[in-house]
């Protein structure tokens, strides 16, 4: 175990891909979607024996604090934190930064989405171990960028040049130095980067040092070097974090520091990675019947094929003749969508009454 390792896990978002089981206060992350632990869980426990279960910080919005806590009843009070309103992944980053900086201004960190799916825990700790590894003896940001297994247009992607020869990499960890990010490509781009081979899928894991990363951002981003400095050196985190937060500049961390660091390492996953995108992304999990259907819940079906059916209610549910079908029940909500629409899900959040949203 690291003991001067932290990780910071974003576990905010909204709760509109997933609706009507995902709410505003409870985005995917918080959901049992595959079975009785949430994704928040699974992402904290895959630190275990790697990271100190004291050095796992939590950061979240005020709309879901209160879910968060709940499913994380164990957990450490002081390390689960709310952002005092929505910016985007720079600040929430930068907030982390300084949250970690006030405790150990030497650390090495890692920035973690809370809401993907990985089973292979131990190449998952492999990878981490070895981020954190090139963190503390580089003076270089590190990411860790899946290999892709189709030319997918909703990614970001990672360009990479060189092969990096770091002393004291396992030798089953491959590093690549990183010409640049690119933005989600339509799918002709994306067909042309997977050809290429020296693109990856930008994951959004992040790991670096506290000095390195704090020396970058006062090189290209001086307002949020400015808020880890405050942070750092505050005597009261949170009233300086309501204070500053809503101040700062709305902008990702890929634009903000990744494209503009001088110099960044990409490891590449050895391990499963699926970000969980949709309830297309779900169904690949599911238990699938001879027809097709992927189902979590009861169902009887006559000539349907290819549906998506998922339930947490005791209610039977019956499908003839209707196919390509996601249908989702909840106690107060009923979702019947194309599933070529899956994506479109989020816009008819908009138009349900506000207590279900």
């Amino acid at each position: 175990m690291l003991s001067n390792a932290y990780a910071v896990i974003l576990a905010g978002g909204s709760g509109t891909r997933f609706w009507p089981l995902s709410r505003n206060a409870t985005p995917k992350q918080l959901l049992q979607l595959f079975d009785d632990s949430t994704l928040l869980e699974q992402a904290v426990a895959r630190l275990d024996g790697l990271v100190p279960r004291e050095n796992i910080l939590i950061l979240t919005n005020a709309e879901q604090e209160a879910q968060v806590r709940a499913t994380l009843p164990a957990h450490p009070a002081e390390n689960i934190l709310a952002e005092p309103e929505k910016r985007d992944t720079a600040p929430a980053a930068a907030l982390g930064i300084g949250w970690v900086a006030a405790r150990n201004p030497e650390a090495v960190m890692a920035i973690l989405p809370a809401d993907h799916l990985i089973h292979d825990v131990a190449s998952f700790q492999t990878v981490l171990s070895g981020a954190f590894h090139t963190a503390q003896t580089e003076s270089a940001l590190v990411t860790i960028g899946i290999k892709p297994t189709w030319a997918c247009p909703g990614y970001g992607y990672i360009e990479r040049g060189t092969q990096a020869r770091l002393p004291g990499l396992p030798s089953s960890l491959a590093a690549y130095e990183v010409v640049r990010f690119r933005e989600k490509p339509n799918p002709e781009l994306a067909e042309e980067f997977l050809r290429t081979g020296s693109f990856v899928w930008n994951a959004g894991m992040f790991v670096w040092s506290v000095p390195t990363v704090l020396a970058e951002l006062t090189r290209c981003q001086p307002a949020l070097a400015s808020f880890v400095h405050d942070l750092r050196t505050s005597p009261e985190l949170t009233t300086t974090i309501h204070a500053q937060f809503g101040q700062l500049p709305r902008i990702s961390i890929d634009y903000a520091l990744m494209e503009h660091a001088q110099r960044v390492i990409n490891l590449e996953a050895t391990f499963d990675w699926d970000d969980v995108g949709s309830w297309l992304s779900v169904a690949k999990y599911l238990p699938t019947d001879a027809a097709g259907n992927a189902v979590k819940g009861t169902l009887s079906q006559l000539r349907s094929h290819d549906n998506i059916v998922f339930s947490n209610q005791p209610t039977q549910i019956a499908l003839l003749g209707v196919n390509n079908l996601i249908v989702v029940q909840t106690a107060d909500a009923l979702l019947i969508a194309d599933k070529n629409a899956a994506d479109e899900i989020k816009k008819i959040v908009d138009q349900v009454p506000a207590a279900l949203r």
